[in-house]
């Protein structure tokens, strides 16, 4: 239970440069096209590097990897025997063992990849859903008050000080949202926490978010001296909904010509702020690949499958993609 509350990503920059440009002879790719702004990532599984073309595709294309979930508290950290807390769903802790087991796992983590691994989502999603309330009430939460946040970065600090260290949310483009998020920042900032960059979730869609919003976003969370990161990139074609369904009898996912030129249009949208801002955004990375296989298929809508990102399910150059590089560099 408590190792689902936090989670640890990790970023990790690619450091091949000549294999990476040995890739690139025939023609340019999104990292090439994007070479005096910013790196551009991708969250990749454990399977996604199975696939030669899938390989492929990321060599040429990209710059920054994230393993999108092997990271995470849960699979790295399995049994107390093999590096687990397993009696977390048992009787609570106390805070002091809480926080020693905090910084027992980001120590370990940490580590085992100093000097291979550039930046850390060391804190993520503590902020509540509901409006009304600032912090989710995680049992970390329950146990350590905001302590645990605080701690977290100074663990991983210790642990890599020359490690950027992140705090990642959704939705942060959400005027209420965003003033929550910002509100913790700058507890963090002002204690002297070592904080470093915010990373910005951007599972977005056709509809969301407003580029006035994403710009008020980027300047609120960057006037804290904080570099600013889109982390999980796509955009659905579909309008954000919260609580699962199934697909309804008439319902289809066609991607439409229509669909599919809102799509580039949105990309387009969200590339030029980013490139506008590029003195803050420190990097861009897409959440999967292609359309072949994304977090967004069945989810919300069971038997919904989605095309958010700008490779289809043949690994082509979706027409988003040429949005997305067509500017005068």
């Amino acid at each position: 239970m408590l190792k689902k509350q936090l989670c640890f990503f990790l970023i990790l920059q690619l450091c091949s440069v000549i294999q990476l440009k040995a890739q690139s002879k025939s023609a340019e790719g999104l990292k090439d096209y994007y070479k005096n702004y910013f790196p551009i990532g991708v969250a990749v599984s454990a399977h996604d590097i199975k696939d030669t073309a899938e390989v492929k595709l990321i060599l040429h294309e990209f710059n920054s990897l994230t393993p999108e979930n092997a990271m995470k508290m849960a699979p790295i950290h399995p049994e107390e025997n093999r590096y687990y807390w397993k009696d977390a769903d048992g009787k609570l802790v106390t805070k002091d063992v809480l926080l020693k087991r905090l910084k027992d796992h980001i120590t370990t983590v940490v580590n085992r990849y100093k000097g291979k691994i550039y930046a850390w989502d060391v804190v993520n999603e503590a902020i509540d859903d509901d409006s009304t309330k600032f912090l989710r009430n995680s049992l970390w939460y329950q146990i350590c008050g905001e302590d645990f946040i605080a701690k977290a970065f100074e663990y991983a600090h210790e642990a890599d000080p020359k490690a950027i260290l992140f705090y990642n949310d959704y939705n942060t483009e959400r005027p209420e949202k965003r003033e929550r998020v910002y509100r913790l920042l700058k507890k963090l900032v002002d204690a002297g926490v070592p904080i470093n960059a915010v990373g910005i979730q951007a599972h977005w869609s056709l509809d969301e978010p407003s580029q006035q919003d994403l710009i008020a976003t980027i300047k609120k969370f960057s006037s804290l001296g904080l570099k600013v990161q889109v982390t999980e990139l796509d955009i659905s074609i579909y309008p954000w909904e919260k609580n699962k369904r199934t697909l309804r009898p008439g319902e289809t996912d066609a991607y439409t010509p229509e669909l599919e030129k809102k799509q580039d249009e949105k990309y387009a949208e969200v590339f030029k702020v980013f490139r506008d801002y590029k003195n803050v955004i420190s990097g861009v990375t897409f959440w999967n690949i292609s359309d072949k296989r994304t977090w967004l298929d069945d989810y919300p809508v069971e038997g919904r499958k989605n095309y958010p990102l700008l490779f289809d399910q043949q690994l082509q150059r979706k027409k988003a993609y040429w949005s997305v590089v067509d500017f005068k560099q």
